[in-house]
């Protein structure tokens, strides 16, 4: 299956039965603006998927991070909810790009393969002039049994058990997909501590991206992860709450490599133990 549907594709398949299309935009400055902007309008058929509601987890102050994963039956029964099945080709969009590879990834965990992202998201939806509606579809609930863990994960424990082994060696290689800003320490717009996990390395989810806010070439991020994984390491990639990470991964995907694993509770989870070491600067 390919990673990326372009509009003109999605168009021709919104009556066919056995597709999903969910709506991941989402505000982290409003988050309730998703919900609004579905309600505005959004492609016909579309389900409303919000980033807290249903691709989260319950939040355990000074346990997890922002954005935790979804427990395995809570996750099963939103897919359920939707009308999945294991086997139902499922698109995703948003308005940037990081909700949806995070649905993508989620998707992907429950071991649902036909996953795309919708190349450029609701913007270049509308500039298709692709019929856009405010009609809130009904779909009957799946009986789908997902089984989790098809996405390779780490904990703050694996990572913490490298950083006391080996110092910051590269059994795992960190990848940083927050703002260069935050990752250096200099400011911090999110959580309450600043810097990154030593060892770690960064590369802005955004840099996927061209200036069109659509993926870049295959070949051009083959050379970008290329240059920043190698071929010796095993790529693990974190962000504040392990949202914008998964871009990092998808984007990863499209260059032809596979298996790169998500540290989920990512910076917000590793700042909740006092025990854990923090980075700053280069």
């Amino acid at each position: 299956m390919p990673l990326l549907i372009e509009p003109e594709m999605l168009a021709t398949l919104l009556k066919d039965e056995h597709l999903v299309v969910l709506d991941a935009r989402f505000s982290l400055a409003d988050p309730k603006q998703g919900r609004v902007m579905y309600n505005q309008g959004h492609i016909p058929g579309a389900l409303h998927a919000d980033l807290e509601a249903d691709l989260s987890g319950l939040i355990i102050p000074g346990k997890t991070g922002r954005h935790p994963l979804p427990e395995q039956a809570e996750w099963q029964a939103t897919l359920r909810r939707w009308g999945i099945e294991r086997h139902t080709q499922v698109v995703v969009y948003d308005d940037g790009g990081h909700v949806a590879a995070r649905a993508w990834w989620l998707l992907r965990w429950a071991g649902i393969s036909q996953a795309m992202i919708l190349h450029g998201g609701m913007k270049a939806w509308q500039a298709g002039r692709y019929p856009v509606t405010t009609e809130v579809s009904e779909v009957a609930e799946s009986q789908g049994d997902f089984t989790m863990g098809h996405m390779p994960t780490v904990s703050a424990q694996d990572l913490m058990a490298q950083i006391e082994a080996e110092g910051t060696g590269q059994r795992y290689k960190l990848i940083d997909a927050r703002a260069y800003e935050r990752f250096r320490g200099e400011e911090e717009t999110m959580d309450s501590q600043a810097g990154h996990i030593p060892g770690a390395i960064c590369h802005p989810f955004a840099e996927n991206l061209g200036e069109d806010g659509r993926f870049l070439s295959a070949d051009n991020l083959r050379e970008i992860f290329t240059s920043l994984v190698g071929e010796d390491s095993r790529p693990v990639f974190y962000c504040g709450s392990g949202v914008t990470a998964c871009h990092n991964i998808f984007a990863m995907e499209l260059a032809g490599f596979s298996g790169a694993t998500l540290y989920p509770g990512s910076w917000s989870e590793w700042i909740t133990d006092p025990r854990h070491p923090v980075a700053r600067g280069q």
